[in-house]
């Protein structure tokens, strides 16, 4: 989601003259775009934005702002705190960033919006990052989240949720495959709810349909997805179409129904099961990622084991696993029976363990089997080795030059590692 506003800013920016630079020292203008989901990315945003300020300490007139979700966390405080900042805004401002760039380029004092637009006239961003000359984009769907998931600072960050008008998606897409996209990646905090709260417009499944009708269209994901709201019409868009990857991930966050309970997600571990179940039977050959989230307040021994159980029985091929990280604001900080933090990171290291052999399992399955690949590009490692993933979003390296990328090619796997795999053309 960061990433597609950064790519959404960059439009807005360039269309306004500027070039983008990947030395800050040549920067005029320079912006932080931050996540707050986690506190390592809130460590990442400081340790940058402090490398930023010394510029300007030493004569620099760069004019430097953070965008997206610590900005709207923090507001005020981090203008307060960094009194080299220029600029502060939040995600939905990042259609009025031509505006508040300028602004802040004029005055004499810092700029700060981290107002929520009005709901009804949500300006989504159609403009197109002049930087993606990719064969896969990302294509957002909806912004924001009425879910109030505990440990979860999203709905406070991003605001309420909204569904982008699916004429406006469809143009989109339509444009993008007019530079040569093949894989469109729907994303949206939660892509399932897509069109449920507004009215007149389609559900997510029909957004499906209608995405994998355009012309030049080959491979569709989307991400991410809530199992509160997966419903059968989802399910059957998997059995149906062939263009919809066999993939899909699906965070999960506990096995354990009373940790659910506590992190208010409205399913049970046997819903969870029953969802997988139905995928299975529709699309075979899908395979499914995770999130998962250890140490939350109150988890025991038991419950952390029915993770783990969890984990065995759906046979997650990847997944984010992390130690729960509180977040300002949320309920989850008033929950007093933390885990010992040691325990947590024990606990993690069990489950990464666990994750990494069934990860590796898979891969080996894939082994003198022949896999179509969309190539991507060149290996970032190998001179004269290209890169492309599988339905499955295997990545899958083998011998080929440049001229290759945009191809779907037959690849035989020959040697497979945890996260990859190298390969042969057929």
């Amino acid at each position: 989601m960061n990433a597609y506003d950064t790519g959404k800013m960059r439009a807005l920016l360039v269309a306004d003259g500027f070039v983008e630079t990947a030395e800050p020292e040549e920067a005029d203008v320079i912006l932080l775009n931050t996540c707050s989901i986690r506190e390592k990315a809130v460590d990442k945003m400081r340790s940058a934005l402090g490398d930023y300020r010394a510029m300007k300490r030493n004569g620099s007139t760069v004019t430097i702002g953070v965008a997206g979700c610590v900005a709207q966390q923090e507001g005020q405080r981090l203008l307060d705190q960094y009194r080299e900042l220029d600029l502060v805004f939040g995600p939905d401002a990042v259609p009025q960033v031509r505006k508040l760039v300028r602004e802040a380029i004029r005055s004499r004092k810092p700029v700060l919006d981290t107002d929520f637009l009005d709901l009804e006239n949500y300006p989504f961003v159609s403009e197109v990052d002049p930087a993606d000359h990719g064969v896969s984009a990302f294509v957002t769907i909806q912004k924001g989240c009425d879910n109030k998931c505990t440990f979860c600072i999203v709905p406070s960050t991003r605001g309420a949720e909204v569904s982008r008008p699916h004429a406006e998606i469809l143009e989109e897409v339509r444009a993008f495959v007019d530079r040569g996209v093949q894989e469109i990646t729907l994303i949206g905090q939660n892509v399932n709810s897509y069109g449920l709260k507004q009215a007149g417009e389609i559900t997510f499944a029909q957004l499906l349909r209608r995405v994998a009708a355009v012309p030049g269209v080959r491979r569709i994901r989307y991400t991410t997805s809530h199992p509160r709201d997966m419903g059968d019409d989802v399910i059957e868009a998997h059995r149906d179409l062939e263009v919809l990857a066999p993939q899909l991930h699906l965070p999960v966050q506990s096995g354990s129904n009373r940790i659910l309970r506590r992190m208010k997600r409205y399913y049970k571990r046997e819903r969870y099961l029953e969802i997988v179940q139905k995928l299975r039977e529709a699309r075979p050959d899908i395979v499914l990622s995770t999130d998962i989230i250890v140490g939350f307040p109150g988890e025991t021994d038991e419950d952390f084991a029915q993770t783990m159980s969890l984990l065995n029985e759906v046979g997650f091929v990847a997944a984010f696993s992390f130690k729960f990280s509180g977040r300002p604001g949320t309920p989850a900080l008033r929950l007093k029976d933390a885990v010992d933090p040691a325990v947590a990171q024990q606990r993690l290291m069990a489950y990464q363990e666990r994750q990494r052999e069934l990860s590796r399992e898979w891969m080996l399955s894939l082994e003198g089997t022949v896999q179509n690949v969309l190539v991507e590009g060149p290996s970032r490692h190998d001179e004269g080795v290209v890169c492309g993933r599988t339905g499955t979003h295997a990545m899958i390296n083998f011998p080929g030059s440049i001229d290759l990328v945009g191809q779907w090619l037959d690849v035989r796997v020959t040697r497979a590692f945890t996260n990859s795999a190298r390969g042969e053309r057929v």
